[in-house]
């Protein structure tokens, strides 16, 4: 049997290597000239500028990279995954987190179901517990008002929400809602963060939130276990059932942990953890720091996204340009890095969250088909916020490597701050920099330039900037919770093309699996050790020195 066709046999993806050289002859600053072309380069969609004219292409590339998406079948798995294909083959399931966010009429199938009125069903569930607690008729044991959330989670449990709070927390519609409510997040079974997440908290007036779509995952359940222990000390083991709630699909361990099933809120296989903020993961925390109507505007932003993904042609396709300039960047240019601009201090856990969405989804070395990749997939990504990452690690990426840049800006800020006498205001100052940065990227400085402005000789070399670094502006009209949601599922969906054309799966994470099941064998160890004495055995030299080390203590 003749083994899978891979992306990289094809005449487009031929046709795209050959152009590199093409490319490679031309300079940023000579295509910034053809306005033309810059205008080409440009896409408005619900409020959302994006401006990739400072990618090293031309429109021959991009017609190039079109047809490598046909090549790839790019809109037949779109349409697969939209329609509840199981396109997650690996774990044999469908892939539907646009259904969580899909309005009440849609029609949306898994194994011939529409999940649509089973998603709606646990949104109204969550708007009505939400809205008992924030209003005081749901309260604690004692019969104090539960105001203090903390949700226990790890990894697509944690990190999507933290961005959606931390982007909300200074939006002054969401400020409103929140007032007197905080909600903390606790993801690593690190004591340590055990303690930050408790500090100053009153367990008469703390609710627990526990993520975990099994009630198996070991760093969740006993962080978990460490709540209910501090819920149960200051108020009894009768308070678990008020104080702490699920979000789970496995009822049987979350009724024996000591949690009412009926405080279980659910998700489903076709809801991957990374790609679960939509869900209850995220949506019951959320909801009850900002209420749900705040939470809805931010399903409702992502939804507008789904759609423009769904059904726009590829050269109006936020999603799909970006994806696509990606394997542009990584497979043909040689750039394995992505960095990931925001130019607003709200968005500094929106990298965070990108990393493990981009980095679990197509850090893989095998076609969906099981076949080795001759090529590598998947990006390296990491971020900070402007202008915190211009004081950071700019100076790589101006003068060092080349890593492809995407800068995120807000034309209305969430705070604005005007001080009298001053030239701008303070978020004119952080948005000159948005503007000015891809720029100094794009068409660096000559020594010509230099020897004019009269720099010495000997600082010329070290002054000098080769420009040529592509990079790509998203400008928001602001940043509520609509534009959060457009945000991030504009990310979600361009990992997804990325995984598309490179022919791998992008929606199962095996990856992780050794670490945890090796950390088991260290597990039973440390427990044999510490109880009966047992000395360390089968373990390497080195693992058995270390372990021994630890254990002396």
């Amino acid at each position: 049997m003749a083994s899978p066709a891979l992306i990289c046999d094809t005449q487009p993806w031929k046709d795209l290597k050959a152009h590199v050289e093409d490319i490679k002859k031309t300079h940023l600053r000579d295509l910034m000239n053809d306005s033309e072309r810059c205008k080409s380069m440009m896409l408005e969609i619900d409020g959302l500028l994006l401006d990739y004219s400072r990618q090293c292409a031309t429109q021959d590339t991009m017609e190039k990279l079109f047809r490598l998406a046909e090549a790839a079948h790019l809109k037949q798995k779109i349409n697969s995954m939209y329609s509840g294909e199981h396109i997650n083959s690996t774990e044999n399931r469908s892939v539907l987190h646009v259904a969580l966010r899909a309005s009440r009429d849609k029609v949306i199938c898994s194994d011939g179901k529409n999940v649509v009125p089973d998603v709606w069903k646990v949104l109204d569930r969550i708007s009505e517990f939400s809205e008992r607690v924030r209003s005081g008729s749901w309260v604690g044991v004692t019969g104090k008002a539960l105001k203090d959330v903390i949700a226990v989670g790890i990894g697509g449990s944690f990190l999507g929400p933290l961005f959606v709070h931390t982007a909300l927390q200074t939006d002054p519609e969401a400020i409103q809602c929140a007032k007197g409510r905080q909600l903390r997040f606790l993801a690593n079974v690190d004591p340590i963060d055990v303690a930050k997440s408790i500090t100053g908290l009153n367990p008469e007036t703390t609710l627990a939130v526990v993520v975990s779509k099994t009630f198996t995952t070991a760093e969740t359940m006993l962080n978990a276990r460490t709540l209910r222990e501090w819920i149960s000390a200051a108020l009894g083991p009768q308070a678990v059932a008020k104080h702490m709630v699920a979000v789970s699909t496995n009822l049987t361990l979350v009724e024996k942990f000591g949690i009412d099933p009926n405080n279980a809120f659910a998700f489903w296989d076709w809801v991957g953890g990374r790609y679960s903020v939509c869900s209850a993961v995220g949506v019951l925390p959320l909801s009850l720091q900002y209420g749900f109507p705040v939470v809805e505007k931010f399903l409702k932003g992502a939804s507008s996204i789904d759609q423009n993904f769904h059904s726009a042609p590829f050269e109006k396709n936020i999603p799909v340009l970006l994806g696509l300039l990606s394997i542009w960047n990584v497979s043909f240019l040689g750039y394995p890095a992505r960095a990931i601009l925001p130019y607003s201090q709200a968005l500094e856990k929106f990298a965070p969250h990108i990393q493990q969405v981009s980095m679990e989804s197509n850090g893989k070395g095998i076609s969906i088909d099981g076949v080795q990749l001759p090529y590598e997939a998947g990006e390296i990504d990491f971020g900070e916020p402007g202008t915190n990452g211009q004081h950071s690690f700019y100076q790589l990426i101006h003068q060092g490597r080349v890593i492809p840049c995407d800068f995120i800006g807000v034309v209305k800020s969430q705070q604005p701050v005007y001080l009298k006498g001053e030239l701008v205001s303070n978020h004119d100052e952080l948005m000159s920099n948005f503007f000015a940065q891809p720029d100094a990227l794009a068409y660096g400085k000559t020594p010509e330039q230099l020897l004019n402005e009269n720099v010495p000789q000997h600082l010329i070399p070290h002054k000098t900037f080769s420009g040529n670094r592509p990079s790509l502006s998203l400008l928001l009209p602001s940043l509520n919770a609509y534009n959060i949601g457009q945000l991030l599922a504009i990310y979600e969906h361009r990992i997804a093309v990325e995984g598309f054309i490179w022919g791998i799966n992008s929606f199962d994470q095996w990856g992780v699996e050794l670490g945890k099941s090796l950390a088991s064998q260290v597990r039973k160890q440390l427990n044999a050790s510490r109880t009966k004495g047992e000395p360390v055995e089968g373990f390497n030299f080195s693992t058995t020195t270390m372990l021994n080390k630890y254990l002396e203590s």
